[in-house]
């Protein structure tokens, strides 16, 4: 490596091989959805008191826009709204059982796609993969104003 851009190279380069084996898993899927729609059902499965609002935002799009992808996805079983038990003028928005099972059975694909790539590595190979990939989250999280966490520590 000459420097940092060929460094920065390197590592996308790394990560477009990861994203296509992580894209390899969600490709084989049972459902039709569109990696738009998993990403929404992810977003409000991780964040229970979402609204269409909080949704727009976290997607960088309009209200509308976040609306009509909830929709779809109410549409074929995967989302429902529920009015908020604190203010009943508020939806929350919330993954259906099968939405659940969907993410479910796509992380553990995902996991299991990675595991293979993984076993091709020797085995000190991928502890320092693991180092250098929590460093760079904790770099990443510091840099978006999160809390820092020690990348030594692996959690489950």
């Amino acid at each position: 490596m000459e420097g940092p851009s060929d460094l920065a190279a390197a590592i996308d380069a790394a990560a477009e091989a990861l994203v296509n084996v992580l894209d390899s898993a969600v490709s084989r899927q049972q459902v039709s959805v569109s990696p738009t729609q998993l990403r929404v059902l992810s977003l409000i499965s991780t964040r229970p008191a979402t609204n269409v609002n909080r949704l727009a935002e976290l997607l960088d799009v309009v209200p509308s826009s976040a609306s009509r992808l909830c929709d779809r996805l109410e549409a074929i079983g995967l989302l429902r709204r529920t009015a908020d038990p604190r203010d009943r003028r508020e939806v929350r928005l919330l993954p259906t059982p099968a939405g659940e099972d969907l993410l479910r059975e796509l992380a553990v694909r995902r996991q299991r796609a990675v595991a293979t790539v993984l076993d091709r590595m020797p085995y000190r190979t991928q502890h320092d993969l693991l180092v250098a990939l929590l460093a760079f989250a904790q770099a990443a999280a510091s840099a978006a104003g999160e809390p820092q966490k020690d990348p030594t520590v692996r959690t489950a």
